[in-house]
Formats: C-alpha cells, structure tokens, sequence
C-alpha cells in the first residue's frame, strides 16, 4: 500500500485518509503546489549589506567559524555525501559534524570560497566556507592526504562548510528552486524585484555557475518561523564550487577555477544587447539569462563597491595560487593572484560598460 504524509495527512491507497474527510491525492499535490507557488511570490534573493566594509580575507564570522588556514582536528565519519567531488564528514569535538571538501586538483576546494564570500559581500545568500588545513583522525588512506601519524592523515588545502542560518523549505525535501521559478517572485505580493533576479542572473553569468541544477539552489525561511507558508522566504544559492571558469555541459571539475577559461569567456553572448553567456549544462536550469537594465545597473552598482584591496583579499583567501592556470596542462604553471584580480576587475567592466534597452 502506498502511504504519503502531507501536514499530518495520511495518504493510502491513492485517496488521504483523516477523520473528516477522503481527500483525493490530486488535491493534496494541487495544494502542495499553491504553498510553493505563494512562498516564491513572496521570496526576497538579496539584502541589503555595506558592501565595502565587508572583510573578505576572514569571510563571515559566526557559529563555528575558523581563521584562515587554521588547523583544525577531527575525526571521521563513515557517511555516504552526495557529488563527485573529493569530501567526506568529520566530527569536531562531540557533536559538531562537518563537511570538508579537500584536494589541490579540486576546483571545488577554490571555488566554494570564492563564490560565497563574493555572494556574500554583494548581500546575495550564501554558505560560510573556510579555508583550513585538517587533520583527521581515522580517514581512509585513499582519500590521499599526508600522514601525520599511524591513522592521522592531514589535508591542505580543505574548506569546511557552515550553511546559511534559516530554516529550509519545504522540510526534509532536496527540490531547491529552478531558476525558472525565479520569475514567480512578485514584487506586489512582497518578492523580489525584478533587477534583484536579474542582478543574481548576471552574477551567476559572472561566477560562470554551471552546475545551476534545482538540487544547487535552496528555499530557506529567515528567522525562527518556517512552516506552510514560510514567513521570510529567501532564496540562495549553494554548492558554487564549479565558477570561476567557463560553464560546461558535463559539469567537469576543469570547468572550475579555470583562469584561461574564465578570462576568455566574456561575459555577454552579443558585443552589443544584454543576453548572457552562461553555457547550458546537461542538470542546469539557467541558460544564457536575457539581462534587463535595472538589473545590470543594480550588479553593476555593487561590484564597483569592492575595492582594489577586497578584490586582492577574495583571491589571496581562496588559495588560488595552489591552482593551475589551466587544469590538466601543468606546463602552463599556476595562475598568480594579480592575474586572477585583473580578470576580476575586466569582468566587472564589461558590466559596468554595457547598456540594456
């Protein structure tokens, strides 16, 4: 028998079963879809934030957060998590469990740092990365690393991950947001304005955010009130490690963190017009976004706010001199901070440069 529970609703049989009334199935997914549809009306996708003050080499402060390039000890956890990329879950004293992505041929270890400290600073929602060195207790030897004693291995460069403080929605439900849903934001019902969306359409262009699945995006409630309807809905994106390069359709971990690539893709499609150059890939749900000129100003009005020395800050923090300048061709050697700066600085040009009609 098949059995769904929906708001203390049992489901059997395909008809919902409570001590009222038989509710046909249909009803309930309709419902379900009408909660959605009214939390996205209402979502907000940036806040307000003084965009200069922001330290971009510590990041965010808060629960849990670690210096740049702290040690930190650990011990692992025998946890499946889910992606490609290199991580595994350790546990830092007795209850606080984390995620560390690790490995210098992993663009996700760069990335993450990168894209979330610059969502962060330009008030867009984002995870707090930290850039550290692990060390942990009982990780298997084929994750690499280097052995600090019999069943210690340490691991440089790692960042470790703190989610954005909220309360997910719906519950329990890995959905996220498509960014086809974005557009349900309704500034009359309290949503997101329309240069907000097209603001986080272009930065997403500029991160080149290829693996921009619905699973890469999530729904969070602010503040203490989540259910039904969510009070404070936000929407954010999350796991940004594959920017910083050219998007691709496979998602490929060369797609990231790719100072060649990412200097050769322009940001715009056209030399003229305001349609961005975001590659498909075979999971993303965002494909070059046409950009209206409230929402290019809007990006624009805030990457200007960074300074040199910011700028300089975000990469330094990344690491990215651990990175080749085009990975999988080692001959081309490392790209350095200043050359990483100078794309960064080019990129923002060409939005603060264009006009859309």
């Amino acid at each position: 028998m098949r059995s769904t529970y929906l708001s203390g609703v049992v489901v059997a049989g395909g008809m919902a079963l409570n001590a009222c009334a038989l509710i046909p199935v249909e009803e309930i997914d309709e419902a379900e879809r009408r909660a959605r549809t009214r939390v996205l009306a209402r979502a907000q996708v940036w806040q307000p934030t003084n965009v200069g003050a922001k330290n971009l080499r510590i990041g965010p402060r808060g629960p849990g957060s670690f210096a740049p390039g702290e040690t930190v000890d650990c011990e692992y956890l025998e946890k499946r998590l889910s992606g490609a990329s290199p991580k595994f879950a350790c546990r830092i004293g007795t209850h606080d469990e984390v995620k560390v992505k690790f490995g210098p041929e992993n663009a996700e270890v760069y990335g993450e740092v990168l894209a979330t400290r610059l969502l962060w600073a330009l008030g867009f929602g984002a995870d707090r990365m930290y850039p550290v060195r692990v060390v942990c207790r009982g990780c298997p030897s084929r994750f690499g690393g280097s052995e600090v004693s019999r069943g210690v291995l340490r691991f440089d460069p790692a960042v470790i991950e703190r989610k954005m403080s909220g309360i997910e929605w719906p519950p329990k439900d890995s959905r996220g947001w498509s960014w086809e849903e974005l557009e349900l934001a309704d500034p009359e019902r309290g949503g997101a304005p329309k240069a907000h969306r097209d603001g986080l359409k272009l930065l997403a262009v500029f991160l080149q955010h290829t693996d921009n699945k619905s699973e890469q995006q999530r729904i969070l409630c602010l503040g203490s009130a989540g259910g039904v309807d969510c009070v404070r809905p936000f929407l954010m994106i999350s796991d940004v490690g594959l920017t910083f390069g050219r998007a691709s359709r496979d998602n490929a971990n060369e797609s990231g963190v790719n100072l060649r690539r990412w200097r050769d893709t322009p940001v715009w499609k056209e030399e003229s017009g305001c349609v961005g150059n975001l590659p498909g890939s075979y999971t993303g749900t965002l494909t070059d976004p046409v950009i209206g000129e409230q929402g290019r100003r809007f990006l624009a009005n805030l990457l200007v706010q960074l300074s040199d020395s910011q700028v300089r800050d975000l990469f330094e923090a990344a690491r990215v001199e651990l990175r080749q300048r085009r990975p999988g061709h080692p001959w081309e050697g490392f790209g350095t901070v200043r050359e990483w700066v100078d794309v960064f600085k080019d990129k923002r040009a060409q939005i603060v440069r264009r006009r859309c009609a």
